[in-house]
């Protein structure tokens, strides 16, 4: 730097910082050789506050307002330099101002899925994504633990160290509150506050940063999950099935007969014919019991049912089967008179053919 350089920094006696950018935390204000003159004016704007570093020590930490840098106004440098009385050369000295205004719209989210146990899944991988905001509370803590000798310290060089942070007691909160996936929407507001409010006493107490208002804007699963489960809640708003797809199978036949001289008519009955037989594939299991009862033998005859004269009264009708039994009782013999409908009148039951086996197939009585 020339003498010219020289003379017209320490002519300047104003020392303010005009922000142009959206993004600075800490700026150093550039003087000639670090020299600031005695009696200066000093400017702090609302949302900044200006740290002053001696030999790597803060020596005085001003809040917004304009102040003249005499030995009352700078008690700590004061001391530091030894100041005893009145000075009135330029001391050497570094000033930081540092931005105290909330930084909103930081994105945070998980580079790699965080795996989780799911009650109702089972494990399961989940991703997350949200912004938060974050203000400096504590210029002085800030300036000595991050910024350095840094003459520019911007939002982008700690913006890392804060997503990682927050990703990891996401990871933490979400585990211990075993809330399940399908209720994660309906307590992304709680997490979010149990996550700001955690990471915000960590951050203010290393680096003097307190978060605000951070939120988790979206839970997501892996995009193979969300299809499986896409198609199990469309499956729950069809219901039958079966019942669904007879149903568009008999659309399509109605479509395709509508149009049977349209271009690609010939193609829409095709598929309306090749659906109709999907239909028939499928209406089969329920037709089945009607054609397996048409395939079944017819059933058996029933026995021929005989009135029969017992004791000069009529009794019946009794079966073939029950006649036998009274015949081998020797209640019924050849003489009885029977009679069943079609026959002329009584006849003998041994001149009626279809009782002629039954007299046949009992034997005769002991001698």
């Amino acid at each position: 730097m020339g003498l010219w350089a020289k003379l017209k920094g320490e002519l300047i006696d104003i020392v303010e910082w005009l922000d142009p950018s959206n993004n600075t935390l800490v700026h150093r204000f550039e003087r000639y050789n670090n020299e600031i003159k005695y009696g200066a004016k000093l400017v702090v704007r609302p949302g900044q506050a200006c740290v002053f570093v001696n030999m790597g020590q803060i020596a005085d930490v001003f809040q917004p307002g304009m102040y003249t840098l005499e030995t009352k106004n700078l008690p700590i440098l004061s001391t530091l330099l030894g100041w005893k009385y009145g000075f009135n050369s330029p001391f050497k000295c570094e000033a930081y101002f540092v931005s105290t205004r909330k930084f909103t719209d930081n994105k945070w989210g998980t580079k790699n899925p965080i795996m989780l146990r799911d009650p109702e899944f089972g494990p399961v991988r989940l991703r997350a994504f949200g912004t938060y905001a974050f203000s400096v509370v504590e210029p002085a803590k800030l300036v000595t633990s991050v910024t350095g000798t840094d003459a520019r310290f911007t939002t982008d060089e700690i913006s890392e160290q804060l997503r990682n942070l927050i990703v990891a007691r996401f990871a933490d909160i979400l585990g211990e509150a075993r809330v399940p996936i399908l209720d994660l929407a309906a307590n992304q507001n709680e997490i979010g506050g149990r996550i700001s409010q955690q990471i915000s006493a960590e951050f203010q107490e290393q680096y003097g940063i307190q978060v605000h208002t951070l939120v988790v804007e979206n839970i997501s699963l892996p995009p193979e999950v969300e299809a499986a489960m896409d198609k199990r809640s469309s499956m729950g708003i069809i219901g039958n099935m079966n019942q669904y797809t007879q149903f568009q199978a008999a659309n399509a036949l109605t479509d395709a007969a509508k149009n049977p001289g349209m271009p690609g008519g010939t193609m829409g009955m095709g598929m309306g014919l090749l659906m109709a037989g999907q239909m028939g594939q499928m209406m089969q299991p329920a037709m089945a019991p009607a054609a397996a009862a048409a395939a079944a033998p017819p059933p058996l005859p029933a026995s021929e049912k005989f009135y029969v004269a017992l004791g000069g009264q009529q009794a019946g009708p009794f079966e073939t089967p029950l006649i036998q039994q009274q015949v081998i009782n020797r209640q019924v013999t050849r003489e009885t008179l029977v009679w069943k409908p079609g026959m002329p009148a009584w006849t003998p039951a041994g001149q009626v053919p279809e009782l002629a086996m039954v007299f046949n197939a009992v034997p005769p009585p002991l001698p």
